[in-house]
């Protein structure tokens, strides 16, 4: 079967990066290394880890055992809010996870949280640039950042994240939040954009495009986020639903289709929110 060639776009640090990826998280061990290396063989070149997943040494192992060159692949990881602070604290995290990844530099590095009540993420974001000068990170972003912490890390440092990672899914459309960062230059990139045994892909709007598009409902869940602008990673360790995922830039969605998936929005905040939960 033929590998999908999964289009990128292009970030503000002049990088580019595929637009849909895999997750990893909960993988671990031989499993973990087994799924990435099946998303390779199908055309995934993004994949998504964290220090505080636990896995970047599976993640590691699949980089070198893909028989790809490493500037084929594009490796996402992210600082633990233990790691937040002054440049020292940070250089500390990176050089972990470098160490447990087996890998000079990391294609996009996160602050995975911004624990707004500890008040670090500012500073730390402006160590991970200083770090990206060093060639030991090509592109800085942030995960789970509201437009609040987003504007203080600019207003502070001048630079606009390259990613915002954030939970985007149906029940959670995040419309006005995408509508204000998508006008500026920081990819938003979805986290967990199925919603797992949530009963969201058995939803009559979505199955009804689905079986008119001849396509799955996780690929109408996915195109969605392609149509407004976003990438994702949704995360799976079969081969068959890894290649599903990816495969959704051959068919487009109506602009009533996507009205239709962001009506089934919850209208309430996400269970981890941004501005209470503290990872450490």
């Amino acid at each position: 079967m033929k590998n999908l060639d999964i289009p990128t776009v292009t970030l503000n640090t002049g990088h580019d990066m595929p637009q849909v990826g895999l997750g990893t998280w909960p993988l671990a061990g031989r499993q973990s290394t087994d799924a990435i290396l099946a998303a390779i063989s199908t055309g995934y070149r993004l994949i998504d880890t964290a220090a505080a997943y636990g896995n970047e040494d599976s993640v590691g192992t699949a980089v070198r055992e893909s028989g790809l060159l490493r500037e084929e692949l594009f490796i996402t990881t992210k600082l633990r809010g233990r790691h937040q602070g002054g440049a020292a604290t940070v250089r500390q995290g990176l050089a972990e996870s470098l160490e447990t990844l087996g890998l000079d530099y990391v294609d996009l590095y996160l602050i995975h949280w911004p624990n707004p009540n500890r008040g670090l993420y500012v500073e730390t974001y402006a160590a991970l640039l200083e770090l990206a000068h060093e060639g030991f990170i090509r592109s800085v972003g942030v995960s789970n950042f509201t437009e609040e912490h987003l504007r203080r890390v600019v207003d502070a440092t001048g630079v606009l994240p390259a990613v915002n990672q954030r939970q985007v899914s149906p029940s959670h459309a995040q419309t006005a939040f995408v509508n204000a960062v998508s006008e500026d230059s920081t990819v938003i990139q979805a986290w967990s954009p199925l919603e797992r045994n949530s009963g969201v892909l058995e939803d009559p709007a979505i199955v009804s495009i689905a079986e008119r598009l001849d396509v799955s409902p996780s690929q109408v869940v996915i195109r969605w986020l392609i149509e407004r602008g976003l990438t994702t990673v949704p995360h799976s360790g079969n081969p068959e639903r890894q290649r599903r995922n990816a495969d959704v830039f051959h068919f487009s969605l109506e602009p009533d289709d996507i009205a239709a998936v962001t009506a089934l929005d919850s209208g309430k905040p996400t269970e981890l929110t941004p501005d209470t939960f503290e990872e450490f």
